[in-house]
């Protein structure tokens, strides 16, 4: 099966086009996300990739090598934990064709064979049904629920707790 995207780690020369990602898609976003809105944020960003509890990961378009979306581990915890906590965002324009569904499956194969991670979670606001059905067709289980969980442009979000483990994916 011929992938239509694959994953990779940012570098400083995306800033512009992350930047632009973000501009271009902050309403539809709204409420859910609020990616970085100023060039310097996303360099922020890019720096923070190099860290060791965080895997900022960039879903690319194979044939035009365009990013169509966001996806980050973060919270990395490794020994008897090792889990993270995933979070992820497509391009208004590449949205709705399915391309985060197959980037998202790549960024869990990595997160358990080349990370090593037992345990993958998303934390998703119970009214964000595109994001529950990704997690869902992934094959990812509701545990939860967090009240007041997350702090998302200026207000204390309720989430969903989704979780998945390396015996669950197939």
């Amino acid at each position: 099966m011929s992938l239509r995207v694959f994953i990779r780690k940012p570098s400083e020369e995306d800033g512009q086009e992350l930047l632009a990602l973000h501009q271009r898609s902050k309403e539809f976003h709204f409420p859910w996300a609020s990616p970085s809105p100023t060039e310097e944020e996303c360099k922020n960003y890019i720096s923070r990739c190099q860290n060791d509890d965080f895997e900022g990961l960039l879903i690319c378009h194979s044939t035009h090598k365009k990013i169509v979306g966001v996806a980050n581990l973060s919270q990395i915890f490794h020994r008897s934990f090792q889990n993270a906590y995933l979070g992820y965002y497509v391009d208004v324009n590449f949205a709705g064709q399915g391309l985060m569904s197959e980037g998202i499956r790549l960024v869990i194969d990595h997160a358990f064979y080349t990370l090593d991670l037992h345990r993958v979670e998303a934390n998703i606001q119970p009214e964000n049904i595109a994001s529950i059905n990704l997690v869902k067709r992934l094959g990812f289980t509701k545990e939860g629920f967090s009240r007041r969980y997350l702090k998302i442009n200026g207000e204390w979000r309720d989430h969903e707790r989704w979780a998945l483990t390396v015996e669950d994916w197939t």
